[in-house]
């Protein structure tokens, strides 16, 4: 018997996305206020302002830029759209076995020894 699907078991991968990004962000924005600014006064707020940042950056661009980008490309373009086409099943001569026209000799000029006083 199927079991009904609740709400949380819906939004678990989103939450763990979301969660994921913010322990990246929040190592990002201790990395850039630590090292901008160091231990200073105000280091909590700025700490708060940078993490923000970061977190709407990449929430943003991993959690909405990408799936739609991901979508439109499979529905606008076709399924077919981001398929590599097959390569060609005969095979090609090795490279030794490649026939080329001798090379031509080309007679020089011998060097003069003209010298100059």
């Amino acid at each position: 018997m199927p079991q009904p699907v609740s709400r949380f078991s819906v939004l678990r991968p989103l939450l763990r996305q979301a969660a994921l990004l913010a322990g990246i962000s929040l190592v990002l924005a201790l990395a850039l206020t630590l090292y901008l600014y160091g231990m200073q006064a105000g280091f909590i707020g700025r700490l708060f302002g940078a993490f923000f940042v970061f977190f709407w950056l990449l929430a943003i661009t991993f959690l909405a830029a990408v799936p739609f980008v991901s979508w439109a490309a499979a529905n606008w373009f076709g399924p077919n759209w981001a398929e590599t086409p097959a390569s060609p099943k005969g095979r090609k001569k090795p490279a030794a076995a490649v026939s080329r026209p001798a090379a031509r000799a080309v007679a020089r000029p011998k060097p003069s020894n003209h010298n100059h006083s």
